[in-house]
């Protein structure tokens, strides 16, 4: 998806430059670009962190990044050193207006047009604007980049996209979403509007239901202040998951812009039918996991309030009111703590309703259509063969037609999301990234959601840690005659 026409980006600026974001997933990113060959050779990159740091210590610590970060079988010295050439450091406090003079004077002799990337906590933005502006270093061409989360609701994202309005026109505004940047999310709009075979059955007459899942292993780490502000459907479902569904649920675009793509996603979040306090018993499920399999409860989790009712998993069934999609159950899961690490979109197609086979074997489902995101990136279509054998005329199998996209490609690895997301950046492509009412509409659903499950008083649910979620989740999907597809 090439953008129309745009200014190239000839200056970066990264803020947050020594935070964990930026050493585990940028730096690795702008290294991944540089040996593929697509950072321009005067493309100047300023770190800019509160640590007072030389320019050579700076490159230090990038260089450490990249040896933590990127596999030994990746890392070239060579790279690595036409890499460093790329990157300056400013340090600078982001809530003392005198930094920013310094900051300016850094800048002063950068070329132009500078994208200004806030790899920082969403209380810190208003400071930057406030900072950039003040020395005059906002310029009708210049880009802002801030990563989620945009607000904790509706109301406080509206906060925010009015500061970044009051700066910044939309045209400049990069909201990211980083699995916006992962190559197999890109691939649905090619798979669903580029191949008839899915295009002329993507409906609610051929699909009988659709389930994303976003399961995480791990547990809250070292975040655990952070997450209880938050839970996993404000920290997953209102960004990653809701993301998901849109490109999935989407009426096709009239040009592969980013005004066209935005505007149908608009559409699918405008269509979602709210969830309301009558609607939470059968369509909503909340639960925070406990003691499994040598693991702490969240609970007990280093910093954790005993107290906490925050939930690390959700899983909800979703409906979009338009008449593609009419009667099409989603279901949306996620969580903390489960078997393991896995991001799926499974679309479940109806069956014939002649059945001609044996009858053992009537039981078998329509096909199944597995769009994997991790922990590979590959879509596998599931059909019915018959088994070999003289005696086996009439009965079924399920296997495979499957496209790994590492293997068919043969890709020395799969790009990250950030590495597509910066390119996009550079080159003023603002297709994988999110407009403002795509923001606002998500948080909205989402916060009809909390509040009619605070209403209902519907109790959190618990589950151990290193299994698929509470045995409420299977109940909801199940209560409706579908199941969750487990590998």
């Amino acid at each position: 998806m090439k953008p129309e026409a745009a200014i190239k980006i000839k200056s970066f600026v990264l803020f947050g430059a020594l935070g964990d974001l930026s050493i585990r997933k940028l730096i690795p990113a702008w290294y991944y670009l540089e040996r593929d060959h697509m950072l321009d050779d005067g493309l100047q990159i300023l770190g800019v962190g509160r640590q007072e740091l030389t320019k050579s210590q700076f490159k230090e610590k990038v260089n450490d990044a990249l040896s933590t970060n990127v596999s030994d079988e990746y890392l070239d010295d060579d790279i690595i050193s036409k890499l460093l050439n790329h990157f300056d450091y400013c340090c600078c406090d982001l809530q003392n207006p005198n930094s920013y003079k310094v900051l300016s004077l850094n800048l002063k002799e950068w070329s132009k047009p500078v994208a200004y990337y806030l790899a920082i906590s969403p209380k810190l933005f208003e400071n930057v604007f406030n900072g950039l502006n003040s020395e005059q270093i906002i310029t009708s061409s210049c880009r802002i980049v801030v990563e989620k989360p945009i607000g904790y609701d509706l109301e406080s994202s509206k906060d925010i996209n009015a500061k970044l309005l009051k700066h910044f026109n939309e045209s400049q505004i990069y909201r990211i979403d980083h699995y916006l940047g992962k190559e197999t999310v890109q691939n649905l709009i090619t798979l669903r509007f580029a191949n008839s075979l899915f295009s002329s059955q993507w409906n609610s007459k051929s699909i009988d239901y659709i389930e994303i899942t976003a399961a995480e292993s791990v547990g809250i780490e070292d975040r655990w202040g952070y997450f209880d502000g938050m839970g996993q459907l404000r920290d997953m479902v209102q960004s990653h998951l809701l993301q998901l569904l849109c490109l999935i649920t989407m009426e096709p675009p009239n040009r592969l812009n980013d005004q066209s793509i935005r505007s149908e996603k608009v559409k699918v979040l405008e269509a979602l039918k709210p969830i309301d306090e009558e609607g939470i018993e059968s369509n909503f499920v909340s639960a925070q996991y406990t003691n499994g399999k040598n693991k702490l409860a969240y609970i007990e989790e280093e910093g954790a309030d005993v107290t906490s009712d925050t939930e690390t998993f959700v899983s909800i069934k979703a409906e979009i009111q338009n008449w593609r999609w009419k009667g099409v159950p989603f279901y949306l899961r996620t969580g903390k703590r489960m078997v393991s690490k896995m991001t799926q979109i499974v679309i479940h197609f109806k069956s014939d309703g002649h059945y001609i086979f044996d009858q053992d074997s009537e039981s078998l489902k329509g096909n199944t259509l597995i769009i994997s995101l991790h922990p590979s990136e590959s879509i596998s279509l599931q059909v019915f063969t018959k088994p070999h054998g003289v005696d086996k005329h009439s009965t079924l199998r399920s296997d495979p037609m499957s496209l790994d996209f590492i293997k068919t490609q043969k890709l020395l690895n799969i790009p990250s999301g950030y590495q597509s997301l910066l390119m996009d950046i550079l080159n003023g492509n603002q297709s994988l990234f999110l407009c403002k009412e795509e923001v606002e509409l998500a948080w909205q659903w989402c916060d009809n959601a909390l509040e009619a499950h605070k209403k209902s008083n519907q109790e959190l649910y618990f589950y151990p840690a290193g299994t698929n979620g509470p045995k409420e989740s299977e109940q909801l999907i199940q209560s409706n005659g579908h199941e969750w597809h487990e590998e």
